[in-house]
């Protein structure tokens, strides 16, 4: 019987992923912060981001503490800003979200790996236009590591890896012409990188349609961001990201809803 025809199973290991990805959430939130400042987060306690403080474990409940604590620092006082809570809650719903989607499988393990680093990506990119190297070595090793698991034939693999090729490549000769004409550099190594993998773990068509609803949330956000604060630029890769985690979630039902349209 599958765990789908069983509810308390189901109800089970849902809760499981919510607490993982909230836990999740709270490591790739303060990972994002300390490779920011140019600091390494595989090393050191958490520490209160105002008086400096190291955390105990009742401190660094995702959700709970912040909540418990009224978003204040029992040490010091000093405010605690909701993005801790809102990250947690966040990587949480997209965990609960990518296991619905793929069950208990290492297809599912995969994509939660890269649905960490386009979350790590996206905080980084917000914060100070960073997408690390890291981000795409590990969704790339995920992937790697996921292969004989994740395929029906060497074929589906190849075409993977001819789509990472190709869109990586592709766009990387578009932005290079771009920047020779305009004189300015068009788009930042880390989105060409990122699009890479992206073709990678979508294939063709599926990096295709994301490569399209990108361009529609980046221009979007842009043309809002635009309004509100004058010229503020806002970066590209939280677009892609989006677009990439949602095409990963929804990918073949949004495809097919659009061959419908078409036909």
């Amino acid at each position: 019987m599958s765990i789908y025809e069983y509810r308390p199973a189901l109800l089970f290991f849902t809760v499981v992923a919510a607490v993982a990805g909230a836990v999740a959430g709270s490591f790739l939130n303060c990972a994002a912060m300390r490779i920011v400042k140019g600091e390494s987060f595989t090393r050191g306690r958490s520490r209160c981001p105002v008086c400096g403080h190291e955390l105990g474990a009742a401190e660094l409940v995702p959700v709970l503490s912040w909540a418990v604590q009224k978003g204040r620092c029992k040490w010091c006082g000093g405010k605690i800003s909701i993005r801790y809570p809102l990250t947690e809650l966040g990587f949480a719903l997209i965990t609960v979200l990518c296991f619905l989607r793929f069950g208990p499988t290492a297809l599912c393990l995969r994509n939660f790996v890269f649905l960490c680093c386009l979350f790590l990506l996206t905080l980084t990119d917000l914060e100070a236009m960073i997408i690390p190297d890291g981000c795409h070595i590990a969704a790339a090793a995920a992937w790697l590591a996921a292969l004989p698991f994740a395929f029906t034939g060497w074929g589906d693999a190849l075409r993977s890896v001819l789509a990472g090729v190709v869109f990586g490549g592709g766009l990387l000769a578009i932005s290079l012409a771009m920047d020779r004409i305009l004189g300015r550099d068009t788009l930042g190594g880390g989105d060409i990188k990122l699009f890479a993998v992206v073709g990678l773990y979508l294939g063709f068509i599926g990096a295709l349609f994301a490569m399209m609803l990108a361009c529609v949330i980046g221009l979007t956000l842009q043309g809002a961001l635009r309004r509100k604060d004058g010229e503020r630029a806002f970066p590209f890769g939280p677009s892609i990201a989006l677009a990439a985690a949602v095409m990963l979630l929804y990918g073949d039902p949004l495809v097919r809803w659009y061959q419908g349209l078409l036909s």
